[in-house]
């Protein structure tokens, strides 16, 4: 049974694929003896790399002697892992990757598909005792929340380096749900943000004269790092009028 399913760069059709089982691997490079994956650039080493596929994930070991590769996460939001020079049997933890190579001023990718993850379920198991405290407490029927989302929303959408709306982009894109929604309520919900998330003191508590600098840029790095907003959190900022956020 394959395991691993690798898309070359510009693959149009499943014909192209290459797939290995649990126990095999793949070698890729710019010009390779055997079978394996060829990418024919100036730029990429003759022999680049391996892939070395397992029941529910895969390795990766970098076999150029100068440039690190990067893995992606195309729906982590900006998810991604680095790949040293040497680094032999990297473990990558994505369903989805995108193997990205620098090459001579380019950026090469080709796709890796990994098997689906599986999970055990995370209830209490009726276990005795205080219930563990949250880590972060969001309602997702707050006008706070919904300015979350639509700050997340760029990158959410398959852009990890775009940048983040600014706030007259994020009134226009809240309105839908939020017909009165103001400049300075999108400011006070940012700061209240900033705040709930414990990434800048409260006003009772901030030293005087003190700015907290790149607030949206926090707050979107830590919501999608820790999946406080997801894909799916999308639809509040489609809403109608009857059905704005509280």
């Amino acid at each position: 049974m394959y395991s691993v399913i690798v898309v070359p760069p510009s693959c149009g059709s499943a014909e192209g694929q290459l797939r290995i089982a649990a126990g095999e691997r793949l070698t890729f490079g710019r010009a390779l003896a055997g079978e394996g994956l060829t990418i024919a650039h100036e730029g990429v080493p003759r022999v680049a790399g391996e892939i070395a596929a397992h029941h529910n994930f895969w390795l990766l070991s970098n076999l150029s002697e100068h440039q690190t590769y990067v893995v992606e996460n195309p729906e982590g939001a900006g998810e991604h892992i680095k790949i040293g020079p040497g680094r032999l049997d990297a473990p990558v933890p994505f369903e989805f990757s995108r193997v990205v190579l620098p090459a001579a001023g380019d950026l090469l990718a080709f796709d890796v598909w990994a098997p689906r993850h599986t999970f055990r379920s995370v209830a209490r198991q009726g276990l005795s005792g205080a219930l563990t405290a949250p880590a972060f407490t969001l309602d997702r029927t707050k006008r706070y929340f919904a300015v979350l989302t639509a700050l997340c929303e760029p990158r959410l959408r398959g852009e990890p380096h775009a940048p983040l709306p600014a706030v007259e982009q994020l009134v226009e894109r809240l309105r839908p749900a939020w017909p009165k929604v103001t400049r300075s309520a999108v400011y006070w919900n940012i700061d209240y943000l900033a705040v709930k998330l414990r990434l800048r003191p409260g006003p009772d508590t901030a030293e005087p004269g003190q700015r907290a600098n790149g607030k949206k840029e926090s707050l979107v790095s830590l919501a999608l790092r820790f999946d406080l907003v997801r894909e799916d959190d999308l639809t509040v900022l489609a809403a109608t009028a009857e059905e704005a956020v509280r």
